[in-house]
């Protein structure tokens, strides 16, 4: 999106040094990640990094209310997925937007989605030191907000790791070596020292909570950084297990579950700002906009897009048996701002943020970008396309 380095990097572009980078990325953990990664990250100017700072301190004033725990208590209204011992504020918060165009044609970042739990915070600092070393990324560019790498590590190992042992600190998932995300999960654990460990594997003795070591040992949890997705969790009645969410444990949630409900999809009503479109809850509209072409249907409570309705009409609404579950969002209109020696393609940038506890709210460290060629991001929409997938962007000091 900077022109100078964008022409510098596709001219300097070959597809041997984007093989070394993907093995680099491959041999890192003895793990190759199944998803698609881009052949180029994205450079971010300046008033662009601006904005999207300026966007998330705008959505970040509405989760940091005194009252966002009751604005958002009816995300949290299935006593199944309510979870004992919730903290005060989340610690992980990722914002999702889209690069789209102003009324004056300069890239504005649109608000996606909103989330209060963690996603890839170590591989993309992985993918960005793959770039790094394989491409000409100008030192002025960097994917960290104001940190080191070291001290992004060690900010990360201070959160989750905290002052407990590591043996006693687990990254819970459904199945993690079945997961799309394992490489993150092992680049986890290769940092903070801490165990990968499956829900199934669990260990309960009235509230203590136990995981079984590669020597065969009982080792106690005392503290869990959560990676379980819960509509994932509902679907595996063939999971057979001890823990139980719902149940109260000696254990610190690093990432409480319950701020996943609460600052998801759900958060978004309750946002004004010139940097997330207008959206709605749909129980609560008494008339259907009369541009529904421009508008999309999410479901408040789903994950990786599933369910998304892109083409909505009035009878798609009508049909919707429990409309408290869903929202109506305006369509965000991404801009095909990145050259490619084939056609443009567009991207979104998730913003990864850490609320420390004692901070007034959270702050920016680190950042994601998915690349697109196809109607929506995701795999789906951008089969057989190159230049497309998983990236991350350099910004401008």
């Amino acid at each position: 999106m900077v022109e100078h380095l964008r022409q510098q990097y596709n001219a300097a572009f070959t597809d041997g040094k984007y093989k070394a980078f993907l093995e680099s990325i491959s041999t890192a953990y003895n793990h190759k990640p199944p998803f698609r990664i881009s052949e180029t990250p994205i450079f971010i100017p300046k008033y662009l990094k601006k904005r999207l700072l300026e966007a998330c301190d705008q959505v970040n004033n509405v989760i940091c209310q005194p009252n966002f725990k009751e604005l958002t208590q009816n995300a949290l209204q299935d006593a199944s997925q309510l979870v004992p011992g919730e903290d005060e504020h989340t610690t992980f918060l990722q914002m999702d937007f889209g690069i789209c165009l102003d009324e004056k044609g300069e890239l504005m970042p649109q608000m996606v989605e909103v989330q209060g739990f963690p996603t890839l915070y170590f591989f993309q600092e992985l993918m960005a030191k793959g770039y790094r070393d394989h491409f000409n990324i100008p030192s002025h560019y960097h994917h960290l907000n104001n940190i080191t790498s070291a001290e992004y590590v060690e900010k990360l190992r201070e959160i989750i790791v905290g002052d407990s042992p590591p043996e006693n600190v687990i990254l819970l998932e459904i199945e993690p070596h079945k997961q799309a995300t394992q490489i993150d999960f092992l680049a986890t654990a290769h940092h903070l020292g801490i165990k990968v460990v499956c829900i199934s594997e669990l260990i309960t003795e009235g509230k203590n909570v136990f995981y079984t070591n590669n020597k065969g040992q009982k080792i106690p949890v005392r503290r869990i950084y959560n990676r379980v997705i819960f509509d994932e969790l509902f679907k595996r009645d063939d999971l057979q297990r001890q823990f139980d969410f719902t149940k109260e444990y000696n254990v610190e949630w690093i990432g409480h579950p319950n701020w996943f409900f609460r600052i998801s999809k759900f958060t978004m009503p309750l946002i004004n700002s010139p940097y997330v479109p207008p959206c709605h809850f749909l129980h609560q509209l008494e008339k259907y906009p009369e541009d529904l072409e421009n508008y999309v249907l999410k479901p408040l409570f789903s994950f990786a897009g599933s369910g998304v309705l892109i083409n909505v009409t009035k009878q798609d609404l009508d049909a919707v048996q429990n409309k408290e579950n869903y929202i109506l969002q305006k369509k965000v209109v991404y801009a095909p701002a990145i050259k490619t020696p084939t056609e443009p393609a567009k991207c979104e940038i998730r913003m990864l943020m850490i609320w420390e506890k004692g901070e007034k709210k959270a702050r920016v460290v680190n950042n994601l970008v998915r690349i697109s060629k196809g109607e929506m991001v995701g795999v789906r929409f951008n089969k057989d396309k190159d230049w497309v997938g998983a990236s991350v962007g350099f910004f401008e000091d």
